[in-house]
């Protein structure tokens, strides 16, 4: 199933300021809370999904990929857990420090929360970054990278609770377990109460007696992770990927950061990249060129033979039609181009040389340019507009 464009989610344009789309945000988030909708799957899933849309589009950096190639840029298209897909309720309760002003607005609105959410701070691990290298070939058709990568791993001694033992953990005796302490103030409207993040517990609600002997009480320790990551086919150099969740692993089993994977493109031995078209530069002999012939020519597919019509000129310009590179997220395919190379011989037997020297005064062998001749630039410039 696809997936919903996420401006469409959020209802609002591509030039919606970053004001707009948080203030999008807050409305849908209240209209398809939970706490709002007991019991309603489709409200829960139009809560998620336009969490997923603000987590994309409140970023710019994500922003700016999901605008120039979609879902694919944001790693929608895989289905493995890139960009925003996957999120679950605390991810999603962890960004309203930011939309709603530092606490859950949730509490006051539907009495305190059907499902317990106090609005203690969660930590969130932070993103790793790494790059793959990729051949013409595995870009034509996607592929599948298993990467060793060191990064904090969540401490197994202490289930990454950071504790000695279970009863090392005690609810925090400032805040009572919520994570935040209250203050009312009067005022000339009245009283009004504001939270602020617990100093003792730091928004954890919990406190540790004893720390665990392995992870000195961080609950994450440096180790090596095997990651499988599937890239779409159609990606291009300098394109990013997002998996989430696959980055370091958060202090007291918070949140895990995510891998931000960097594309590199490894230069092919025979064909050039031309946005999703390929370019190959075919060199022939005078004699072919005039003569004609059929030739095999190498391609992402493998070859393909073609056929050189007589008397074709040096400059030419053959396609290949779809055998190009294909476009993220889209059936649609480049072509491969062809450009014809008449190659000249540097060093002629006596034979040779009395043979052309007959023909240098033929008629057929005289230069004939047309008036409208044009340049290779000039016709790849129109071929690719």
């Amino acid at each position: 199933m696809s997936k919903r464009d996420y401006y469409d989610i959020l209802g609002v344009t591509k030039s919606a300021s970053a004001e707009e789309i948080k203030k999008a945000y807050r409305k849908m988030a209240i209209k398809h809370h939970p706490d709002k909708n007991p019991g309603d799957a489709q409200a829960e899933e139009n809560f998620k999904e336009a969490a997923e849309a603000y987590e994309i589009l409140s970023n710019p950096t994500k922003k700016s990929r999901y605008d120039q190639y979609g879902h694919a840029g944001v790693g929608g298209a895989s289905g493995g857990g890139y960009g925003g897909a996957g999120m679950n309720m605390d991810d999603i309760f962890s960004q309203f420090g930011d939309v709603f002003g530092g606490h859950n607005p949730f509490e006051s609105f539907f009495g305190g929360g059907g499902q317990q959410r106090s609005g203690r701070r969660v930590a969130k691990g932070s993103n790793l970054r790494i790059k793959v290298r990729l051949s013409l070939e595995e870009i034509a058709h996607g592929a599948e990278k298993k990467i060793k990568v060191n990064k904090l791993t969540p401490c197994k001694t202490c289930d990454a609770t950071g504790a000695k033992d279970k009863s090392s953990v005690s609810t925090c005796s400032t805040c009572g377990g919520s994570g935040q302490v209250r203050r009312v103030t009067n005022t000339i409207l009245g009283q009004m109460q504001t939270a602020s993040t617990c100093p003792t517990c730091n928004g954890s609600g919990q406190q540790i007696t004893a720390k665990c002997n392995v992870c000195h009480g961080d609950g994450v320790m440096r180790g090596e992770e095997t990651i499988t990551i599937n890239i779409p086919a159609g990606v291009s150099d300098g394109m990013q990927l997002s998996m989430s969740g696959k980055g370091n692993a958060a202090p007291n089993g918070g949140i895990p950061g995510d891998l931000i994977i960097l594309i590199e493109e490894n230069p092919h031995d025979t064909l050039k990249r031309e946005g999703n078209n390929v370019v190959y530069d075919l060199h022939l002999s005078f004699v072919d060129a005039a003569l004609g012939m059929s030739i095999e020519v190498p391609t992402i597919d493998g070859k393909a033979k073609i056929k050189i019509e007589p008397g074709t000129q040096s400059g030419k310009l053959l396609r290949l039609k779809a055998k190009g590179l294909p476009e993220v997220n889209s059936y649609h395919r480049g072509d491969q181009i062809i450009h014809i190379n008449i190659w000249t011989p540097k060093a002629l037997s006596s034979e040779e040389r009395n043979t052309l020297e007959n023909l240098r005064d033929s008629p057929n062998f005289k230069p004939q340019p047309g008036k409208n001749d044009k340049s290779f630039f000039e016709k790849m410039k129109e071929y690719f507009e």
